[in-house]
């Protein structure tokens, strides 16, 4: 018989350690010849990312001994930092962003020695970072985006494409730097180059615009040593979001675009590339799906041109799956597989399509599709059980319906033990979480923290509020202006109806967040009564100090569409942020910020929490050194969790023994 046990009490093998042990997924897969490349979080190595290899007889190999660390910071969030060529001798040659100092550095890991430096140092600001590098060996060069920092406001910054020598040359001097664009926009992606060699296309943007709102697809001609010329606006503009473009095999440019109020496939042909946007067609319009996604990161791929003149596809609206799309016929067939989401990331070489996979039974692993034969199967960072599945939460994926008879999608993790049950009289506690973006979403696939939680008898609710990607752009934009209103609405209302169906205890609710679910989380707690405690991440709390210089650049107009015009609505910007109203915070919260975070900056959670000073409402702040804007450190990530329970074992009467207490303040 199975033992009893009241919700939150049960004893789990799922412990904080080994949840901050599987944090992180591959990302940034590539072909290097015949051979697969990608990173890999690295927890316990101090959160760096390694760059990994696939050799042809199936090892994985660590390129890069710690303390490399393989990731950029340009636009914060980062992007491609690598890229690889094969070389008939010596072994491939491999260019990377090294994330203490931003530098790129060339490796030739089958040579020997060290990485050798390609770009100089800046003093100045940021300094000068790197991102989504393509080498051309033909030339002698490494294409990317450069991101110079021009003064010491986050703001004093340009953004172009560059060529860098891959002699070193301009490893001290900045000059040596050949800009093959201009910086008349804000922002610019990588350039992809044609079959032919002749031309570059890439993505540009400017504010107040995100690339979800409008971006720009150009086209320039590629010259011998200057900049690229005959530069054109060949699709986008301010009202339609392409989120990747890329050429196919016969020389037809193929992008993403939401035009017709989905992120769909277009392509002009070789010879209407200076007929403007007039000349795209719709490759496989009305399918109501997304094939492309919000560009949070330079050089992400939800497609990849194939060399037989298919397209591989990741697509579906929620979760996601890969396909092949034949472009003249407009057939769409998905590969098999029981993964129900594809990161951005996809790759190819010849008929092998590789990309990054997830499940709700399996985290993400690197799985290849053999187009010839259409079998899929993975072939690095392999999902293996830590633990029994048995202790793995059950999504139920569901849609309610909130204010305005809205729907609102979410996934809802019971909890689940194989070895308790609950009393028949008790209702479980729920956290509602709240993804950041707050322009993204939620996937569909396993993570051990929600298991750290369901397995110790606490549901967890995923929100996929309004606003979030995967719905088509009118799901999208019900969050314009609405920051703060629909978001928190839509958390309230599935926690709501979670008690009101009897899925759970309405007394025991939180709300957890972090970046922007962290700023939903505190203002559902200042605008609500729902929760009885909060957990608030990394937060935004002073929209008027975020739209004020106290942020990045990429995101220092966000608000303009998520709250609107400051100029217009500067009361707007009071009314709505928690840090104006910590009078109305009536439940216990707890605090998690990192130092070293230049997005939502930890000024903004130590004025939050000196006007909630001597409140009489208990709460708990703890400061990471050394993290940023996402924790990658295991200590950081075993500490954030177990206090995380703590708050709830204590707001919710839950008796527990194996939890560090936090003290929670008044």
């Amino acid at each position: 018989m199975v033992p009893m046990g009241a919700y939150g009490t049960w004893p789990s093998p799922i412990d904080a350690t080994l949840a901050a042990a599987h944090d992180g997924r591959p990302e940034y897969v590539g072909t290097v010849g015949d051979e697969v490349w990608w990173t890999a979080p690295r927890p316990a190595e101090g959160g760096r990312r390694a760059l990994i290899r696939l050799r042809g007889d199936g090892d994985e190999e660590s390129v890069l001994p710690a303390p490399w660390n393989v990731r950029s910071r340009v636009i914060e969030y980062g992007g491609r930092p690598w890229a690889g060529v094969p070389r008939a001798q010596g072994g491939p040659l491999v260019v990377f962003v090294h994330h203490p100092d931003q530098r790129l550095y060339a490796y030739e890991p089958d040579a020997g020695g060290e990485p050798r430096p390609l770009t100089p140092v800046s003093g100045t600001g940021g300094g000068l970072r790197w991102v989504d590098p393509l080498i051309d060996p033909d030339r002698g060069e490494v294409w990317c985006v450069l991101e110079e920092f021009t003064g010491e406001s986050p703001s004093d910054v340009r953004r172009v494409i560059a060529a860098v020598p891959l002699d070193g040359s301009a490893a001290e001097d900045r000059s040596a730097v050949r800009e093959l664009t201009d910086d008349r926009h804000r922002f610019v992606t990588g350039p992809r180059l044609s079959p032919d060699g002749r031309r570059a296309a890439w993505l540009a943007w400017d504010h107040p615009r995100m690339p979800w709102d409008g971006t720009e697809v150009m086209v320039g001609d590629i010259t011998d040593d200057g900049p690229f010329g005959a530069v054109r606006l060949v699709a986008g503009g301010p009202d339609e979001s392409v989120a990747q473009a890329d050429w196919g095999v016969d020389g037809s440019l193929v992008y993403s675009s939401d035009r017709g109020g989905w992120w769909e496939l277009h392509r002009i042909r070789p010879e209407g590339l200076h007929g403007g946007e007039t000349s795209a067609t719709a490759l496989c319009p009305g399918h109501g799906e997304e094939f492309g996604g919000p560009l949070w990161k330079i050089g992400l791929s939800w497609f990849q041109p194939l060399e037989s003149g298919l397209i591989a596809v990741i697509h579906g609206r929620g979760a996601t799956g890969l396909g092949i799309l034949d472009p003249e016929s407009g057939e769409l067939v998905d590969a098999a597989g029981p993964w129900t989401e594809w990161a951005p990331a996809l790759a190819a070489h010849g008929p092998r399509v590789v990309g990054v996979a997830a499940s709700p039974r399996s985290g993400y692993e690197v799985v290849e599709l053999d187009t010839c034969t259409g079998r899929t199967r993975v072939i690095g960072s392999a999902h293996d059980d830590p633990v029994d599945p048995a202790y793995y939460p059950e999504p139920q994926i569901r849609t309610f319906t909130g204010p305005d008879n809205r729907e609102i999608h979410a996934h809802i993790y019971p909890p689940h033990n194989p070895d308790r049950i609950a009393p028949d009289d008790e209702l479980p506690p729920y956290v509602v979480w709240a993804h950041g973006g707050p322009t993204g979403h939620v996937p569909l696939v396993l993570d051990l923290e929600i298991a750290y939680f369901t397995s110790r008898g606490i549901g967890v609710a995923e929100v996929n509020y309004g606003g979030s990607t995967g719905y088509g752009r009118e799901y999208r934009n019900r969050l314009r202006e609405q920051w703060g209103v629909v978001d928190v609405e839509d958390c309230a209302a599935v926690a709501e109806a979670l008690a009101a169906e009897g899925t759970a205890d309405p007394d025991r609710l939180a709300v957890r967040g972090g970046s922007a679910g962290g700023w939903t989380a505190a203002a559902s707690l200042t605008t609500t009564d729902v929760y009885a405690c909060g957990t608030i991440i990394y937060p935004i709390l002073d929209l008027m100090g975020w739209a004020t210089d106290e942020t990045h650049d990429f995101e220092s107009r966000y608000l303009e569409s998520l709250i609107g015009p400051i100029a217009e609505v500067p009361g707007r910007y009071r009314e709505r942020s928690p840090i104006e109203h910590v009078d109305r915070i009536t439940a216990p919260f707890l605090l998690l910020q990192g130092l070293d975070d230049p997005i939502c900056p930890p000024a903004q959670s130590e004025r939050f929490l000196a006007r909630m000073a001597g409140r009489g409402i208990g709460h708990a702040y703890i400061a990471f050194e050394g993290e940023s804007h996402g924790f990658r450190r295991a200590d950081t990530l075993v500490r954030a969790l177990e206090a995380e329970l703590s708050l709830y074992t204590q707001v919710f009467g839950i008796a527990r023994a194996d939890v560090p207490v936090i003290e929670l303040r008044k």
